[in-house]
């Protein structure tokens, strides 16, 4: 049985690492590993329960550009020739995880989602951030909406090395886009406008798969962590994208390096 105290914590942890790129899994999975908490059917649910909490929060931050993308809100162009960014952009970045996520979904549930994979996955993003961070080509795109399908696609193609749980979803997609050309600020919002129909789905699926081992004693815990998960974005959520747009990645390596160090001397003395 899991307590509302789990509940409230995990739900604190995600809302605050969400938005950045330091793996808001890889931290629910350390934090659950020191919670002690048990590994079944429903934590995974909650996992991605809480994490569309936190997503909710991006929804209310880019209301209007979202509308926008189905032509319900008109929107004046950022872009300098006139471009605009629509639903395709979307619909090629989340497709190569999308499809990914689908077919070896099981396998990364059952090989991946442990803390020795997370430490690894902290270590190796936090890498690819430095290699970001790099680049000394200055962005060809700095506005959102000058973002093209191939940096759309390049930028989901990154998005795959997220499903290793550690790795961070934000700072793949971040780091792929300064890769492809983008700016830190554009590759930003591209990130977390595209996160919003890839946690709808994953939630979905897990909250499908997993139905039966669900009941309804199970509705606190789920709720409890959704609201608190969605109330700590949304206070974090403003300061987290501008800090995530300005700061240089390596700051956010730098603390990766740190959390794998401290918890994988943690593991060695239990």
């Amino acid at each position: 049985m899991h307590t509302i105290f789990e509940a409230i914590v995990i739900g604190i942890v995600e809302g605050l690492t969400e938005f950045l790129p330091v793996s808001s899994t890889g931290h629910m999975i350390l934090t659950q590993s020191l919670l002690g908490t048990h590994d079944d059917a429903v934590m995974k649910t909650f996992d991605f329960v809480i994490q569309l909490g936190a997503i909710m929060a991006v929804v209310l931050i880019y209301w209007k550009r979202i509308l926008s993308l189905f032509g319900l809100v008109k929107r004046r162009s950022e872009s300098k020739h006139g471009r605009k960014l629509n639903l395709l952009h979307i619909l090629i970045g989340i497709l190569p995880a999308g499809v990914i996520g689908v077919l070896f979904n099981d396998v990364v549930d059952e090989k991946l989602f442990n803390s020795t994979t997370v430490l690894i996955g902290l270590v190796l993003g936090g890498i690819l951030l430095i290699i970001a961070e790099s680049r000394k080509e200055a962005p060809t795109t700095t506005v959102l909406d000058d973002i093209t399908y191939k940096q759309a696609f390049f930028i989901g193609l990154w998005q795959l090395v997220s499903i290793w749980p550690g790795f961070s979803r934000s700072g793949s997609t971040i780091a792929g886009g300064m890769l492809s050309g983008v700016s830190r600020a554009a590759s930003a919002d591209f990130t977390f406008i595209m996160a919003i129909p890839i946690m709808f789905g994953a939630s979905g699926v897990y909250f499908l798969k997993n139905y039966d081992a669900l009941s309804s004693t199970d509705l606190p815990f789920f709720i409890t962590g959704f609201l608190v998960a969605f109330v700590v974005a949304l206070l974090a959520v403003v300061t987290f994208i501008k800090l995530v747009q300005n700061m240089k990645l390596t700051y956010f390596a730098y603390y990766r390096f740190a959390v794998a160090i401290i918890f994988a001397i943690y593991m060695f003395f239990q």
